[in-house]
């Protein structure tokens, strides 16, 4: 294997409950080698921290090398925004990488309205195997473009919330916190002990509006970024200001550590697994690590989880959970052809099986063969998407990659200059937005 290592909602809800049934049938045959040119390489840029969809993606790739052993698979990951930044370079010269991970909103439109990357639902039904997908999950990606179609795949299938470590808990006397404000009581009380409160991943950026869209939702209820979108909430609406606020506060009150700017995912993982920090704020795609902790990480059966806590006086409830497809998998239109197709059935023909085989992850394609064993947080996620009333988008869902770029850039200013404010922050991001969408015929 060849690797680079620089490596809307309701009705939602309902679809989600059914996502988990099973159908049985055999896995499909392997294909053959083809005879003819060698094929070139299969390249798959992704980010950092999508190491367990790339794992995946990989070690099915082995098993079709076996009897194609021309074929050559590689990898690249760069962090987030770069990767962003990257893709929109390459997709203007017309050389976007056969694979590659993208926003799933208005970013991918760009390249969908450029005919730059594949429609996978013709794709799939043309390979035979447009069923392995869960419908839940294509209606999901393609109300994120407006339904334009599936131009990209589910790799995952998440929610988010707060992931807490129970024996911390334990120790201090806490409760699991039902509103923002105990949950801003029991950080104060682990600083108090010594204990950092949350782990949280600045260097990334993304998850820090994570954290500021996890308020906003709550505040306002689970459509509040559509609404911005529609023009019908705007970023400089008190209850965005407050947000913003909320989430400097924590970090200027130390709350996130030290150096937050300098922390990327995997050392905010870490700093959760090994116990050094109480609190995480992620998705269930964190399920593949929690699922097989490392010698001396915290076991899967010392983490909780809670839904995003409410907000006094705010439309959001618990039941309401921010949904999304993980970081998603599209292809370039020019790369596609034949060679690419066989590798593309064989692999996602089984990449729900494999997934949740191997790491108990929850995906957008159906697992037909259930493990006898399904771990316990695996079960506490379907569990809690059972009871799902209504899916929230994340912050940067209906912005464009330039103001994708800026909520992140100026989030990471956010919380570590604190004369930087949450009204500025929010007033540059809407006048940007407006001024997007002057420039819009």
């Amino acid at each position: 294997m060849k690797a680079i290592h620089s490596r809307q909602f309701s009705l939602l809800a309902a679809l989600l409950a059914l996502s988990f049934s099973l159908t049985s049938c055999s896995s499909p045959e392997a294909p053959q080698a083809q005879s003819g040119d060698e094929p070139s390489p299969i390249l798959y840029m992704t980010a950092d921290g999508n190491s367990q969809s790339t794992a995946i993606i990989d070690e099915l790739t082995a098993l079709y090398e076996e009897t194609n052993p021309t074929m050559s698979f590689k990898y690249e990951s760069l962090g987030g925004a770069d990767l962003s930044r990257k893709i929109q370079l390459l997709a203007a010269s017309n050389d976007l990488p056969a694979v590659f991970s993208y926003p799933s909103g208005k970013p991918l439109l760009d390249l969908i309205d450029s005919h730059a990357v594949l429609d996978m639902e013709e794709t799939f039904r043309q390979l035979g195997i447009y069923d392995s997908l869960l419908p839940t999950a294509v209606e999901l990606l393609k109300s994120h473009v407006d339904g334009k179609g599936l131009y990209a795949l589910p790799l995952e299938l998440n929610i988010e919330g707060f992931w807490y470590n129970k024996a911390i808990f334990a120790r201090f006397g806490l409760d699991v916190p039902r509103t923002w404000d105990e949950m801003l009581d029991a950080a104060a009380a682990l600083q108090r002990e010594g204990v950092q409160p949350f782990a949280l991943a600045g260097k990334e950026k993304w998850p820090i509006t994570r954290m500021i869209n996890a308020y906003i939702i709550r505040a306002y209820g689970a459509d509040a970024m559509l609404q911005v979108d529609r023009g019908e909430r705007r970023l400089t609406d008190p209850g965005f200001i407050e947000a913003a606020k909320v989430v400097q506060d924590m970090a200027l009150q130390g709350y996130y550590g030290v150096n937050v700017s300098k922390v990327d995912f995997r050392g905010s993982m870490q700093a959760f697994m090994q116990g050094r920090a109480a609190m995480f704020y992620s998705g269930s795609w964190s399920l593949r690590q929690f699922n097989n902790p490392r010698d001396g990480e915290l076991p899967s059966d010392q983490i909780g989880f809670f839904s995003v806590p409410l907000v006094e006086g705010g439309a959001g409830t618990l039941e309401e959970y921010p949904v999304n497809a993980g970081l998603t998998a599209s292809f370039a239109k020019e790369s596609y052809n034949a060679d690419v197709g066989e590798w593309m059935k064989f692999v996602f023909a089984r990449y729900g099986d494999h997934a949740m085989a191997s790491r108990g992850m929850i995906t957008g394609f159906k697992v037909e063969h259930m493990p006898d064993h399904v771990p316990a947080l695996t079960q506490l996620v379907q569990q809690q998407i059972a009871t799902l009333q209504k899916g929230a988008l994340w912050f940067e869902a209906r912005f464009s990659t330039e103001e994708q770029l800026a909520a992140w850039d100026n989030a990471l200013l956010l919380v570590t200059n604190k004369q930087y404010k949450p009204e500025e922050y929010m007033r540059e991001l809407q006048a940007l937005i407006d001024a997007n969408h002057i420039a819009v015929p």
